[in-house]
């Protein structure tokens, strides 16, 4: 069964033009270089309810898969680079694991 893995990074007002010129810049290229964007179903910015934040969605095989997936972003060079400098924009981190519902379709 796959799992899903919904990231919510709410930033300090003010900052989302510098995370997303960081992204752009150093994060969306270094997940791509490193072939971590395969797993990515989306990368989302708020625009009503609760603003300034970044939502990104992946999808994993199982948990193994998911955590595999994290300890070998987290030892890429080049996405820690980004990491280092997107922390201090970041506010809060919300971490959410989500299953397939057995209706519906399926992303």
């Amino acid at each position: 069964m796959a799992i899903y893995e919904m990231r919510t990074y709410t930033l300090h007002v003010g900052h989302m033009g510098e995370a997303v010129r960081l992204y752009s810049e150093l994060g969306w290229p270094a997940l791509e270089a490193g072939g971590f964007s395969d797993n990515l179903v989306g990368y989302f910015t708020s625009d009503v309810g609760t603003i300034n934040q970044l939502v990104h969605l992946w999808k994993f095989d199982d948990d193994a898969a998911r955590r595999a997936f994290w300890a070998g972003l987290f030892q890429d060079e080049a996405f820690m680079a980004f990491a280092a400098q997107i922390r201090q924009h970041v506010m809060t981190q919300e971490v959410k694991l989500l299953l397939n519902a057995p209706w519906g379709p399926k992303p």
